[in-house]
């Protein structure tokens, strides 16, 4: 079968690296006494380095405190990174600011996770959602309302929300509104931080579900930041740990996911690790997990392991993966 030039456009154009992150890390400094001295550092994202395609979903996984929102917020720059380099396509962000920062900033978007803190309690849902077409100048009188209520009724809102304010709807309602105004601009690529986290179950699926039937029709490209690893491979395209789990940690974290089958879940094998998880402030020497790995050795507390390509673009830092 030939393809034709218009889906040989569309795959390529799929296919094609939108975001590079490359030797990312957010350190966070930390002072005391009476004069603020500096007496060290956080270290919330060291040397982190990944790719995301145009049109995919990426999921981030970890657990709580790990630092998957402050790589969402350095991704867009909302946060400055201490070191490395974000690409947007071939444009890298980190060496921009002001206006050639806030207009690169209508291309890209956040859905934030708690959709109660993120909404203005002093502005109706039309404002909320008109307020970023105002700014990048996108839109104005008629028009604007009329871009307003089509956002609205694209997630599943009816048109005479715009005079309500956020405190009259459920958190479901309220992450729509969210979800809504990172739409009003048109963005290419949307961080979802954890968007369904504070939501109830029943009203969990339908928010991920209407994510993806968006990202179908707009030619979405998000990055996921979860922790439920169940939610990020139903909505996911790319998580080489679920195919090929070649770190410890990711062994643990897949054995932490609960089987429906109350038989088959008594008699699996469940990796719990032990101690807690290591200071940001001091974290140990060699391998960042040595001081938690069932199967750590001598070298694991000595040397930091390579971050390397496993194969087929799977990457992994473990001195015991050939």
């Amino acid at each position: 079968m030939v393809q034709s030039q218009t889906s040989r456009n569309q795959t390529d154009r799929k296919s094609a690296t939108l975001r590079k992150i490359r030797d990312l890390q957010v350190y966070f400094p930390i002072h005391k006494g009476i004069l603020q001295k500096q007496v060290g550092w956080i270290k919330a994202v060291d040397k982190l380095n990944f790719d995301i395609k145009r049109g995919e979903t990426l999921g981030l996984v970890g657990e709580s405190g790990c630092g998957k929102s402050t790589t969402g917020r350095a991704i867009l720059q909302l946060i400055p990174p201490t070191h490395g380099q974000v690409y947007f396509e071939d444009t890298e962000l980190t060496q921009l600011t002001g206006e050639s920062l806030r207009q690169i900033r209508q291309q890209m978007q956040m859905i934030f996770q708690d959709p109660y803190a993120s909404l203005n309690p002093r502005m109706t849902v039309g404002d909320i959602v008109s307020e970023p077409l105002e700014i990048f100048g996108l839109a104005t009188g008629r028009d604007k309302q009329q871009q307003v209520i089509h956002l609205l009724e694209m997630l599943g809102l009816t048109p005479e929300f715009i005079h309500r304010y956020s405190h009259e709807f459920s958190g479901g309602q309220r992450q729509r509104i969210v979800i809504a105004r990172a739409l009003a601009v048109r963005p290419d690529f949307i961080i979802c931080d954890e968007p369904i986290a504070t939501l109830d179950v029943s009203i969990q699926a339908q928010i991920v579900n209407l994510m993806q039937s968006l990202q179908s029709e707009l030619g979405l490209t998000y990055l996921f930041i979860a922790h439920d690893l169940s939610v990020v491979r139903h909505i996911s395209d790319r998580i080489a740990l679920y195919e090929n789990p070649l770190h410890p940690y990711t062994h643990a974290l897949l054995s932490a996911i609960p089987i429906p089958d109350p038989q088959i879940e008594a008699k699996r094998d469940r990796i719990v690790l032990q101690g807690d998880v290591p200071s940001p402030t001091n974290p140990p020497s060699g391998c960042r997990f040595h001081t938690r790995c069932p199967i750590a050795i001598d070298v694991c507390s000595q040397q930091e392991p390579e971050f390397r390509d496993a194969g087929g673009g799977h990457y992994v830092a473990c001195h015991l993966v050939e």
